[in-house]
Order: structure tokens, then C-alpha cells, then sequence
């Protein structure tokens, strides 16, 4: 055992022993307070372990926003394994890269739907990674059949398993997730996030809203989760911060403007997290329905926007029509994920991103890596809690990024003299649609196996409604015809919604740099 134990599954055994009636999750009509979550939970956990699962074994868990995400979850921490989420719009092959990749020798997976069969995409992932030996199926009825051949359901191996599993005693340095993030490469790089990382990213999560969500100390906090729990915002500064404040959480399988108007009412939600394309189309709902907002959003006391840009026109609209802050802040997956935060205690800045969060420090540096005055611009460097142990299985890619201490974001900032974070720039080639990265390199790789394309450069257009938009530009192989529709239709076929190209504009040729590669701004 470690000389010192943390595992953040231990937050939950600790609220089913405080608080075992209060709901900890509800997605209607289905509800779980701490005391069911907790022992469901457990017999999820000794699930797992009767397969020979265990400490230090990396189990992938794909999931929309359903209480079968954090009962798996916290299953695979509590056996001290490591959750390793993907994303639920993947297809076979991203699905099966990363299950190569991260070792993992388990997919938990939801039974999925007709529009959507996320079983039968995992089956054919598994069969392309031999390493991921066991494919678990959850079904919202635990007694159902498994949809696919070949399969086992949760129900099937939990129901003979013992409501109680002792919690695994991991050490605070031990990987508890490992989320995947393309970085500048554009090809997948987990990062390796401890439980030291996600339990104090989650606290000062909770933190930063307490003074807001909880002034008297006595309220129960209803907390509504739009953003995929299989990535880092909704998983950590909400789900997990939820888990450690005893708040209850609201879960919304996939946003829908007039759906997340009615939980705010229905379900008397106080706190709201979003990307701002889901701002703006709240904003663009109501206008169209002509609701009374302040009504249905009578008990919300802040909100909170990241993952792009804010345009302040929008932020000023949305306080103005809803009655409500909007709190912006800023993070990498890296940094699981928060590191700064325009905080309740101070006045906001619109356009900055914060100020950085307890015990997380944030400097501008130059190409050298020397702090640069107030004002100037450079890259934005990060050390603190938060701050991921490395890339699994890259050795050299984290020497890189976690280079002189400081982890290299490659995003270009400013700070002010009041120490507010400015991003006046992002990763070189990064495409922002509505919040989520896309990775140029990954889709021109994939356009480039269409035997019909010859070469391929991916860029993000300007979009009203989303930020940015894809577009690529193709030169074909000599002799070769193809229709830009049928392209695009080849694309959705292989790659997940957010990520293939809206548009193709064909060239019979590319412009070049001074190295032969293509010179994406000329595009």
C-alpha cells in the first residue's frame, strides 16, 4: 500500500455515507441519489474485477451523458484502474487507434441507438485492437440482451456481484484518466492525468462557484451538464466537482436549446456550463419562441463559458436577456482542464480568460522561454496541481511540452497588469467548430486514402454560428473525376460529425512554402 492514498472515487463513498438520499444524477425519467449511485457502483466494480481487472489496467469507457457514464467511472477508478473516455461520435477506426494506442484491455460501452449504434462500432473496433479482450455493453434495461453478438451486458456479469467493494488505495501520482487530446501533431496523444490532478482540479472547481452557487452554506446546488462527460470540462469542473460538493447534476444526452430551457426550470438549475455556439443558440431559441428567459431561468445564479472565444456581444446579450453572469474561463485537456477562471470575487474582464486558478501558475514567455513584460505577447505556460504527468507511451512529445518545468500550451496569450489571461491566438493550424478541436492533419490523412484524391490541406473558415467551419481543398489524381458532394458523403462515413468537411473547393494545385510544405494561410 502507498505511504499516501488518493483516489478520487473516494469522494463518492464519501458522499453515500453524508448524504445517501440526495440525488447525485438525474437524466429523466431516470434519477440515482449517492447511496443507489454508490452501490451501483460497486457492483460495476466487482463486475470488472471478476474479468481480472485490476489496479493499473486501462479500461475505455464511451458513453453519452447518462448515469451508466459515472457508474462506470468511478467503478474503473474504484478497482484502481485507469478510465480511459471516448469520444461517442468516434467511427470503428478512431475508436480502434485509440484503443491500440492506450492498451486498454476493456471497452465499457452504451448500447447506443438505431441513428447511432455505438455497440456495433466498438465490436468492430475491438476486432481491429487485440489487446481490448473484454467488450462490455450497457443497456438501460440491466436485464436486456446483448444488442450485438459476441457481447456481454453489465447486467449479465454484475448481477451476482456483492454491493460492496473496498476502494482501491492508489497513489496520488497514479494515472486516473487518460484523456486524448491531438495537440499540434494532429495525431492522438493521451494525456496521463492523476488522481492528484482530477481531485484538486474538481475542488477548485467547485471553489470558484461556492461563493455564487452557496453563499449561506446550506443550499443543494443543481448543476446542468450540456458538454460530453468524455471530455474534460463536463468530466472534471462539473461531474467530478459535483461528486466532491454533494451538488446534484442534471445530465442532457445531447444539447438542444428548447431541452436546456426546460431544465432550467423543471429541475431549478443553478449553474450551466457551455461552449459559446451554445450560448448563442440559446439566445437565438428564445428570440425565435419568444419565451419569458428570465422565468424559466429564475434559478440559475451564474453561468459559465470556455472552450473558445467568447464574442462579447454575445456574452452582453445573453446577461442582458437572462439575468445572469457569465463567467469565462480557460484550459487544456493537459490541465485537466482549468487553469484560469473570471471569478465571482473579482469583476469579469470580457475578452480575458481570468485569472489562474489556486496554486496554478500562468506566464507569457518568448521563443526562448523568458518571461516577457506585461502586455507583450507570447506563448502561454502553465505549472501548478493541475498540470498532466505526461503523454502515455511519448516520451520525447512530454520532454517537449513539459519542458523547464513549465507545461507549453503553443497558445499565444497577454496578461495584463492586473495578471488577466488574454488568447489572442491559438495553436498554429487548430481548428475551434463549436467548441471542439479539430486537428487538420488527422482528416487530410483520412481524405488522403480516397483513391480518387491526390492531395489534400484542411483549413477553418470563418462560421457565424459554430466559430469556424471545415473546408478542405483537394487536388485529384490525374484522370481521376469526383464530386464534391460524394467527397463529403465519403467523408461522414469515416469520421465523426464534428470533423468532416463541410465544404470542398478543388485546386490543381496547392500553394507551397519555402520547405515544400502547404502554405495553409494562403488558402
Amino acid at each position: 500500500m502507498p505511504a499516501t492514498t488518493l483516489n478520487l472515487a473516494s469522494y463518492l463513498d464519501h458522499q453515500a455515507r453524508l448524504i445517501p438520499d440526495r440525488l447525485a444524477f438525474v437524466c429523466r425519467p431516470a434519477t440515482l441519489t449517492y447511496g443507489e449511485l454508490a452501490a451501483r457502483v460497486n457492483q460495476t466494480a466487482g463486475a470488472l474485477q471478476s474479468l481480472g481487472l485490476g489496479p493499473g489496467d486501462h479500461v475505455a469507457l464511451s458513453c453519452p451523458n447518462t448515469p451508466h457514464f459515472p457508474m462506470a467511472y468511478y467503478a474503473i477508478l474504484k478497482i484502481g484502474a485507469v478510465v480511459v473516455p471516448i469520444n461517442v461520435l468516434f467511427k470503428p477506426r478512431e475508436i480502434a487507434e485509440m484503443l491500440r494506442d492506450s492498451d486498454a484491455k476493456a471497452i465499457l460501452v452504451f448500447e447506443g441507438t438505431p441513428e447511432l449504434p455505438m455497440a456495433a462500432m466498438a465490436r468492430a473496433a475491438c476486432d481491429e485492437a487485440p489487446t481490448c479482450r473484454d467488450l462490455i455493453v450497457m443497456t438501460i434495461d440491466p436485464a436486456a440482451a446483448s444488442p450485438i453478438a459476441g457481447a456481454r451486458t453489465l447486467g449479465q456479469i454484475a448481477r451476482d456481484h456483492p454491493a460492496s467493494v473496498p476502494t482501491a488505495p492508489t497513489a496520488p501520482d497514479e494515472t486516473a484518466v487518460i484523456l486524448y487530446t491531438s495537440g499540434t501533431t494532429g495525431r492522438p496523444r493521451g494525456a496521463e492525468l492523476t488522481h492528484l490532478n482530477m481531485t484538486l482540479n474538481a475542488i477548485a472547481s467547485r471553489d470558484m462557484l461556492m461563493p455564487v452557487l452557496d453563499p449561506g452554506g446550506d443550499a443543494v446546488n443543481v448543476t446542468l451538464i450540456t458538454l460530453p462527460l468524455f471530455h474534460s470540462t463536463g468530466q472534471s469542473a462539473q461531474m467530478n466537482a459535483g461528486v466532491v460538493g454533494g451538488w446534484t447534476s442534471v445530465l442532457l444526452p445531447r444539447f438542444d436549446p428548447v431541452a436546456v430551457l426546460r431544465a432550467f426550470e423543471a429541475e431549478h438549475v443553478s449553474c450551466w456550463v457551455g461552449v459559446p455556439t451554445m450560448f448563442w443558440a440559446l439566445l437565438q431559441c428564445a428570440r425565435k419562441e419568444g419565451l419569458d428567459v428570465k422565468r424559466l431561468a429564475a434559478s440559475l445564479r451564474c453561468t459559465v463559458s470556455g472552450g473558445a472565444p467568447m464574442p462579447q456581444a454575445v456574452l452582453e446579450e445573453f446577461e442582458r436577456t437572462f439575468g445572469v453572469r457569465v463567467l469565462e474561463g480557460y484550459g487544456l485537456s493537459e490541465t485537466s482542464p482549468v487553469a484560469c477562471f473570471n471569478q465571482i470575487q473579482r469583476p469579469s474582464k470580457p475578452g480575458t480568460v481570468g485569472l489562474p486558478v489556486a496554486s496554478c501558475e500562468i506566464a507569457v514567455v518568448n521563443d526562448q522561454d523568458r518571461p516577457l513584460p506585461v502586455g507583450e505577447r507570447g506563448e502561454v505556460v502553465i505549472r501548478g496541481h493541475n498540470v498532466m504527468k505526461g503523454y502515455y507511451k511519448r516520451p520525447d512529445e512530454t520532454a517537449e511540452t513539459l519542458r523547464h518545468g513549465w507545461l507549453h500550451t503553443g497558445d499565444v496569450g497577454v496578461l495584463d497588469a492586473d495578471g488577466y489571461l488574454s488568447i489572442v491566438d491559438r495553436k498554429k493550424d487548430l481548428i475551434l467548430r463549436g467548441g471542439m478541436n479539430v486537428y487538420p492533419r488527422e482528416i487530410e490523412d483520412v481524405l488522403m486514402t480516397h483513391p480518387a484524391v491526390s492531395l489534400a490541406a484542411v483549413v477553418g473558415v470563418p462560421d457565424e454560428r459554430l466559430g469556424e467551419e471545415i473546408k478542405a481543398f483537394i487536388v485529384l489524381r490525374p484522370g481521376a473525376s469526383l464530386a464534391a458532394d460524394d467527397l463529403i458523403a465519403w467523408s461522414r462515413e469515416r469520421m465523426a460529425a464534428f470533423k468532416y468537411p463541410r465544404t470542398v473547393e478543388f485546386r490543381d494545385a496547392l500553394p507551397l512554402g519555402p520547405t515544400g510544405k502547404v502554405f495553409k494561410r494562403g488558402l
